[in-house]
């Protein structure tokens, strides 16, 4: 493979859209433009997260004040909260429902599906995509598994209630429970169309990287942001394909009499004629999809984070290369960890001790993200607009989710908290809220170029403090009382006396959770009234170096209106300066990558 593409990979794009006039249906609905695939991935994401957040809300209630009557509860769940009470199955359910739509429809899509979308043509230098009707197919998958996976809710039977890991046998017999039934099939179908979706996705994500970049970008002058997007794209198609065969073998236990993950069940006394199957095999075959869908969803977020801290610290990215190689080893590493889900299951202790030790192994390559990170702000010339204070919340995120990361990757340490609100912290900290950041500072930093507006700062401000402070209000007090032995997806602990001492902490959680969700209103109004009323952007706001900022402001398919520009040096030349002291261009902290090198002017060694 050639280190740089040439220009004929991309001219069948060149006259694309230009000779016929797009109708509202063309243009905004079944579009093949990426830009606009970004923003329809967006707004679905948004209001997925919506959705996702006020169950959180929902159920933290409960948690708080158990056995107490709300009207909001006999209002939004009906004749699962009769008399203003939760029910316990109506409890599984929205525990079970969030965590699927945080999980899958809001970061991985609102991570790969908008940032991948939106800058990989635009960085790499390309018209479009390799495939716009792919593109635009896998686009209209998502949607329609994320209206199936809405549609579950209103089931009269209830939603899926077996946990957003739909561990069996209460996943794979619809006689279980009330959310075993149309609920969880529902999940399951909704879950196979979303796995297609991101495969296509994927595919065409790599193929874009791999033969549509322009004159001079090899490889190494890939932004961050590219590189982590193509490797979460490879991790998917290795990954995805693992849970959707999963999937199947399960609805062929519900439906066909199968027996995958099935054996010696009785209900009520009654045995069932399943024998010879396992439910540890699910397990098996979903975290060695669920531990790298951590990574599918951090690595994205990790390159969004290294593009705009360097662009705002105003200095080079430290250690490129080393970043570069850190991603590629979080994505290897990324595939032999997930029997840490599992020390509780009964594996072989020694299958065990290789897991941990594989678990720890993946702190190397994390440790030295956050590493070049803090490097990358010191002695930096650093702006600090919301995009910024995102990034920044994120590594702090990140490094105090990691730490608790290698207690869970010690079988003799994780046996202690495994199932209890530790875990929840955890992977809250590590990969909820850190992802929620990155994805944050990305529509901060990049809203310019999807919308050609500004969003309002002082708004942008107001959002990150009150994020910030509520996200390590709710989740900070979790790692002491899962280190109680609160366990988890109890609707509620008044059975157990042991446990009152820590009602109050669930309190306190709960207002933190009912103030950072209120918060997101103010960036609801931000992200929507901007794009009517926002300040008109400049072609270049934050004085980038990467290739989008060279497009125009409106919005053309095939993003650039003459020739696709050259390349001729990495992504991250800011504050350089000449032998003489003086910036390469003159009163200008930042050379853009289309600018050739000067005279007697190196390429920095990255």
């Amino acid at each position: 493979m050639s280190a740089t593409a040439t220009a004929p990979a991309h001219d069948h794009h060149d006259d694309h859209g230009h000779h016929h006039k797009q109708t509202f249906i063309t243009k905004y609905i079944f579009s093949t433009d990426h830009k606009m695939i970004s923003k329809q991935y967006l707004i679905t994401g948004i209001i997925m997260g919506i959705v996702g957040i006020m169950m959180s809300v929902l159920f933290r209630l409960q948690l708080a004040w158990p056995e107490e009557s709300f009207w909001i509860f006999e209002t939004l769940l009906g004749r699962f909260a009769e008399d203003g009470v939760m029910s316990p199955s109506i409890y599984l359910a929205l525990v079970t429902i969030h965590g699927t739509i945080m999980v899958f429809f809001v970061l991985t899509a609102g991570l790969s599906g908008t940032f991948s979308n939106l800058l990989i043509p635009l960085q790499i230098g390309a018209r479009d995509m390799a495939s716009g009707f792919l593109n635009m197919v896998s686009y209209w998958l998502f949607f329609i598994s994320s209206v199936i996976m809405l549609s579950s809710l209103f089931v009269e039977a209830g939603p899926a209630s077996a946990g957003w890991t739909i561990y069996p046998p209460l996943s794979a017999l619809p006689e279980a429970i009330g959310g075993s039934g149309a609920g969880m099939t529902l999940w399951l179908v909704s879950l196979a169309i979303f796995i297609a979706s991101s495969l296509l996705g994927s595919l065409n994500y790599i193929v874009t990287v791999l033969n549509l970049r322009t004159n001079g970008m090899s490889m190494t002058r890939l932004p961050l942001t590219i590189w982590a997007f193509f490797i979460t794209a490879i991790i998917g198609v290795v990954s995805f394909p693992v849970l959707l065969a999963a999937a199947l073998l399960l609805i062929m236990d519900r439906s066909f009499g199968t027996s995958f993950f099935l054996s010696d069940i009785f209900i009520k006394g009654e045995v069932l004629s399943h024998q010879g199957g396992s439910p540890v095999l699910f397990e098996h075959l979903f975290w060695f999809l669920g531990h790298p869908e951590v990574y599918i969803v951090i690595l994205p977020a990790m390159g969004i984070v290294s593009e705009v801290m360097a662009t705002n610290a105003r200095k080079p990215i430290f250690g490129y290369r080393a970043m570069v190689a850190s991603i590629l080893a979080i994505a290897f590493l990324s595939t032999i960890v997930w029997g840490h889900h599992m020390f509780v299951s009964g594996m072989n202790p020694f299958l065990g001790s290789v897991f941990t030790f594989t678990t720890l192994l993946i702190a190397i390559p994390s440790a030295v993200k956050a590493f070049n990170w803090i490097t990358t702000l010191w002695k930096g010339n650093l702006q600090m607009n919301p995009g910024m204070l995102f990034s920044i919340g994120f590594v702090s995120t990140f490094i105090t989710g990691g730490l608790t990361g290698i207690i869970l990757g010690d079988s003799t340490l994780d046996i202690n908290v495994h199932d209890t609100y530790f875990v929840i912290a955890h992977f809250h900290l590590v990969m909820g809220i850190s992802a929620i950041y990155g994805l944050l500072a990305g529509v901060y930093h990049w809203y310019p170029k999807m919308f050609g507006r500004m969003m309002n700062k002082n708004l942008g401000y107001v959002h990150f403090w009150v994020t910030a402070v509520g996200a390590y209000g709710i989740f900070f007090p979790m790692h002491f009382i899962g280190l109680a032995g609160l366990p988890r997806r109890y609707y509620t602990n008044t059975a157990f006396p042991y446990f009152d001492d820590l009602a109050d902490v669930n309190v306190i959680i709960t207002i933190f959770a009912i103030i950072t969700a209120a918060v997101q209103v103010v960036f609801l109004y931000n992200f929507f009234a901007s794009m009517f009323f926002g300040k008109k952007a400049k072609q270049n706001p934050w004085n980038a170096t990467t290739l989008e900022w060279t497009t125009p402001v409106e919005h053309i398919h095939g993003n650039w209106p003459g020739a696709i520009p050259s390349v001729y040096r990495w992504p991250y030349d800011y504050s350089k300066t000449n032998e003489d002291g003086e910036y390469v261009i003159k009163g200008q902290d930042f050379v853009p990558q289309n600018v050739p090198l000067q005279e007697n002017e190196e390429e920095l060694n990255h």
